[in-house]
């Protein structure tokens, strides 16, 4: 794979560089925004570690350039800002991923070689499951027509689940990827969650389409 790194901090674009070189993959490094973003635009990547607090030109600003001018390269945002309000934010403006500052090297490596796999095949701006619509771009959601207001974390977690279609979620996955948290067994976040988003995506129609598989998870799709 061949990586753009823009990151400002040398001892975190140094690390990041010799890990993902020991694991095969050609790396350049820009410390400065701007520069980032000449790189991305200049030459071909197979995905971009975007830092969203960069001098010259922030990480919003460098994703939002790069899909309105139709670059569709994968982009894993690495951040200390973790509010559900920028993940949202990123996600909005084409991010394929959201990781928070500290993280482990593994992951970061399991999540961008995930989001290059995906990036084979193109992602929808709208999921539909039955006769409900989530737009992932817009980050609005209707069934029947109807529009269903959802909080930015019933949004995540729905737009995780559609995304992912006809696939079981485990609860430890779940609480990864939306709450960025090791899993203990006494807490019962996702539960709460998917019994809220369930209340307002199923309960008023006449068909679920969110199904719980004991024992493994939790499934969007239509049976």
């Amino acid at each position: 794979m061949k990586i753009l790194i823009i990151e400002d901090e040398p001892k975190t674009a140094s690390y990041l560089r010799k890990g993902l070189t020991e694991h095969g993959c050609v790396v350049d490094v820009a410390h400065r925004g701007d520069e980032g973003l000449h790189h991305a635009h200049s030459r071909d990547y197979d995905a971009i570690l975007l830092d969203i607090m960069v001098p010259g030109q922030d990480g919003w600003s460098i994703l939002a350039s790069l899909r309105r001018d139709g670059r569709h390269t994968p982009v894993l945002c690495l951040t200390a800002r973790d509010a559900v309000e920028d993940r949202v934010r990123g996600l909005e403006l084409g991010a394929d991923d959201y990781l928070v500052k500290p993280f482990a090297f593994a992951e970061l490596l399991a999540r961008l070689r995930s989001i290059v796999r995906r990036s084979a095949t193109p992602q929808p701006d709208v999921v539909r499951v039955g006769d409900l619509m989530v737009d992932l771009v817009r980050h609005r959601v209707t069934r029947a027509g109807k529009r269903i207001d959802l909080t930015a974390k019933e949004f995540l977690l729905l737009a995780l689940l559609a995304r992912r279609t006809g696939e079981v979620l485990s609860r430890t996955m779940i609480a990864e990827q939306i709450w960025d948290m090791n899993f203990e067994s006494d807490t019962n976040v996702v539960e709460v969650h998917v019994r809220r988003l369930r209340s307002k995506v199923d309960d008023p129609f006449e068909r679920p389409l969110l199904h719980t598989v004991r024992g493994m998870g939790y499934v969007l799709e239509e049976r």
